[in-house]
């Protein structure tokens, strides 16, 4: 594939919990090809410019088997939402409840969008092989979206709760 199909497949496949831009995608290229991992082949344009086309070598085949075998290497994440939360304090409950909002509305389409994942991957023809291991992260991601939906509804509440009582509710 060259570059561009490979931002393509990223975009359609793992880019809902992966991703990497055209500035990550290239320059790993070249470095997988000066390590003799991915093999390059320019394929001349009509009327187009020309495409250079990657494939894995035996090298790269077995580098990836073993890269597969590794631990797992966490990432503690950035997540600006609760970042914000955190600091929730100084401002109104309600610019909190309307990012929390925000993102409720996010999760609640993506949990839209694996369902139409889910239904797309078997009309596409993914390998029977492949199908499984697709479904795992897909699961992953609703299964996340749906736990982040009842976070938001907790936390809308607890937020609302707040605001009842600094107006002198209860």
């Amino acid at each position: 594939m060259s570059g561009y199909d490979i931002r393509q497949v990223i975009s359609e496949s793992i880019g809902y919990f992966w991703s990497e831009s055209y500035g990550q995608i290239y320059p790993g290229l070249k470095r997988l090809e000066a390590a003799g991992l991915v093999s390059k082949k320019t394929v001349r344009g009509k009327g187009s410019p020309d495409r250079n086309v990657y494939s894995l070598t035996e090298d790269g085949r077995r580098k990836l088997r073993e890269w597969l075998k590794l631990p797992v290497a966490e990432m503690v994440p950035r997540n600006e939402l609760l970042l914000k939360l955190f600091f929730g304090a100084h401002v109104s409950p309600s610019v909190s409840r309307e990012h929390v909002q925000a993102f409720l509305e996010r999760c609640q389409e993506d949990l839209r969008v694996y369902g139409e994942l889910a239904k797309g991957l078997r009309k596409k023809g993914v390998p029977e092989s492949q199908l499984p291991f697709c479904m795992m992260t897909l699961n992953m991601g609703r299964h996340r979206s749906a736990a982040m939906v009842k976070w938001c509804k907790e936390t809308i509440a607890e937020l609302d709760k707040i605001e009842r009582t600094a107006k002198g509710g209860k």
